[in-house]
């Protein structure tokens, strides 16, 4: 069994302690990770004992929850523990959170129904104030957990039944932080941030109702929450890049009712360079995303990274290998991985997590070789004939924009891969654009490109990559390449090997990478290439093409040889 260095010094009892959502911070914060009392039923009924104790918010199928045991579809997960609020927590009403729960989750406090939420991706919440005993004593939480995996369609990113290759074992449950706060009962419910650098100005828009005071630095604005409101920057804008990822502090008061933020001035579009060749600009100029594929899985937390040091160590590793983005795969992490992009400048290009019915090797597979693509409305050929489960998706894709919004590193969303669950890529463009139209999207990553949008999308893993411009005149961009194998042992999994290509030691599979950067992406960029990324950051399971080991132990090629070899010229305006 491998595990992480942070998963072996892991604190069973305070597991993932820090605040679990920087874009919108408070003072009130009751951590409620650690041991919670577990059972798998197959009845859907609460059990009168439970089996024993599992260690939130590590799913039961990780080494690092303590259980080791893999929900099945058809049975039941229950999570139990009591909570009792500290003398002067609540302030009004009290909020129960949590960070994520895959994939069905139906929550108790005391006997009452509280809440439930279906999706595994993104977070949810509820008030919990007319529940909860008066007395101030204890308080029973009880959390009931289904998970369908790829047996329905709902969204699972790479998780499977049966895996082996590219698709990666079951996880399930609560995997990120639970968390209660307290607030006055007129409070800031929500709040989008728009950056506007052209007027000197930052738009922003709070949930709530009466008047509002946000702080800028050493500048007090007024307005009232409820309607969008236009800030002017009293100083020059200061660009946010991955060079110089400099964020501004904001400050909200509302009421009684205070709230901590940031915000960066950036810009994120696609324009022709001098030469007529549309290409990824960042705030006004020509900017090639330097990227690799980062799938966020850890062989002791599978979708938990044991914590938060182990989140930053996969971006600063990236950074210090000469990359300036992380294409995010098919998972939608914590927020504090995307603050910490944010501070630490890293683009992202997000995945919406795949769902659907049975994939059809032909069509998520054959393209790789052949180039052949299809009219995404046939929905059976996509695994999507269930109109429910095509409505779902889009609804997820909607809450994972919004629940994103705020993090200035996104540049990009990326609803489909591959033909994974395919449909409508129109139709989800456009969903995400009545949310957010300050950032590019790539329609379809890899193949079944619909002709949309300004990103033609290409993954080349077989063949040598030469660069062709776009019939339509689109962005070009290289989303997938490489996956060149190397397996260190000592630091494999039990799975069976996967990768495009293997090597047998670090030097020649530097070596490898030098002619695939030197031959193929450099004398690309140079004639439009606007994006490349190589498969991947770190080994998954059997997937042993990862500059990094699955227990981030041992880097396959050092940091300084990564930094030369992807090295990329200088584009012209």
């Amino acid at each position: 069994m491998l595990m992480t260095p942070w998963g072996e010094a892991l604190d069973r009892e305070h597991p993932l302690p820090e605040y679990p959502r920087p874009q919108f911070r408070r003072e009130s914060y009751l951590n409620l990770n650690g041991p919670w009392e577990y059972a798998i039923t197959k009845e859907n009924m609460e059990p009168e004992e439970y089996d024993g104790e599992i260690i939130v918010p590590f799913a039961p199928e990780s080494a690092l929850s303590g259980v080791g045991r893999t929900l099945q579809p058809g049975e039941y997960l229950w999570y139990h523990r009591s909570i009792t609020l500290p003398e002067g927590f609540n302030v009004g009403r009290v909020i129960l959170h949590f960070g994520a729960v895959d994939q069905c989750a139906r929550v108790w406090v005391n006997g009452e129904e509280a809440c439930a939420h279906v999706g595994g991706n993104i977070g949810f919440s509820v008030d919990i104030t007319e529940l909860l005993y008066d007395d101030g004593g204890e308080n029973s939480l009880v959390v009931r957990v289904t998970d369908d995996t790829d047996k329905g369609y709902r969204t699972r990113g790479k998780q499977k039944r049966r895996p082996g290759g590219i698709w990666y074992k079951p996880m399930s449950g609560i995997w990120q932080t639970v968390w209660c706060e307290s607030v006055p009962e007129n409070h800031i419910r929500g709040l989008f941030i728009t950056p506007h650098p052209e007027k000197n100005s930052v738009e922003l828009f709070v949930d709530g109702e009466g008047p509002c005071r946000a702080l800028i630095g050493d500048m007090a604005y007024d307005f009232y929450a409820g309607a969008p409101a236009l800030l002017k920057l009293r100083e020059d804008v200061h660009w946010w890049s991955p060079e110089d990822p400099y964020l501004y502090g904001l400050s909200l008061a509302l009421g009684d009712d205070r709230v901590e933020s940031y915000f960066a001035m950036r810009t994120f579009t696609v324009e022709a360079d001098s030469e007529g060749i549309k290409r990824l600009f960042l705030n006004g100029k020509p900017y090639f995303h330097n990227g690799l594929l980062d799938q966020g899985w850890w062989p002791d937390g599978l979708y938990t990274a044991p914590s938060d040091e182990a989140l930053r160590f996969d971006i600063e590793t990236a950074k210090a290998m000469g990359f300036n983005m992380l294409r995010k795969h098919v998972k939608v992490e914590p927020l504090r991985w995307y603050y910490h992009c944010d501070r630490l400048g890293m683009l992202v290009w997000q995945d919406m997590p795949n769902g659907g019915g049975s994939y059809n090797p032909a069509v998520i597979s054959a393209p790789l070789l052949t180039g052949w693509h299809m009219k995404d409305n046939k929905y059976g050929a996509f695994g999507r004939k269930d109109a429910a489960g095509r409505e779902e998706f889009t609804q997820e894709l909607r809450e994972m924009v919004t629940w994103l919004y705020n993090c200035p590193c996104i540049a990009m969303w990326v609803p489909f891969n591959e033909g994974w669950g395919q449909f409508d890529a129109e139709k989800n463009v456009a969903a995400i654009l009545e949310i957010d139209a300050t950032r590019t999207i790539d329609h379809a990553s890899g193949w079944h490109d619909q002709g949309i949008g300004d990103i033609k999308s290409l993954h080349v893993y077989f063949d040598e990559y030469r660069y062709s411009p776009d019939r339509q005149g689109r962005c070009v961009v290289l989303s997938e390449f490489g996956g060149y194998a190397l397996a260190v042992e000592g630091h494999v999994s039990d799975v069976k090997p996967f990768g495009y290509k293997k090597y047998k030691s670090s030097n020649e599979l530097r070596r490898g990478i030098t002619l695939l950067y030197d031959g193929q992406i450099r004398p690309a960029v140079k004639k439009g290439l606007s994006a490349a990324v190589y498969t991947q950051l770190t080994d998954v399971e059997g997937e042993l093409n990862g500059l990094v080991t699955y227990d981030r132990r041992e880097l396959k090629v050092p940091a300084e040889s990564m930094r030369s070899i992807v090295k990329m010229p200088a584009l012209k305006k």
